[in-house]
């Protein structure tokens, strides 16, 4: 997860899942060891939050109130334009 998270850029950046435009800000926290993803369909309703934490142990990803294989699959699905 943490590299195709490296893959979207720092900012504001725009992408295609599911055949529809996403608008995605992407800002990262603490050094890099937290990263918060918002992405919202442009010119629609549906939108994926998440946080990302990186520990001494583990990595955590925390989704915002929608299921985590929801976000995990526009992570992994999004076409970046």
């Amino acid at each position: 997860m943490k590299t195709l998270l490296n893959a979207i850029a720092e900012g504001y950046s725009e992408g295609i899942y599911n055949n529809k435009k996403y608008g995605i800000t992407k800002t990262i926290f603490n050094k890099g060891k937290s990263i918060k993803l918002y992405a919202e369909e442009l010119g629609g309703n549906d939108f994926i939050s998440l946080n990302y934490y990186i520990t001494k142990s583990k990595d955590l990803i925390k989704p915002c109130e929608m299921p985590e294989a929801k976000v995990i699959d526009f992570v992994k699905n999004v076409k970046l334009i």
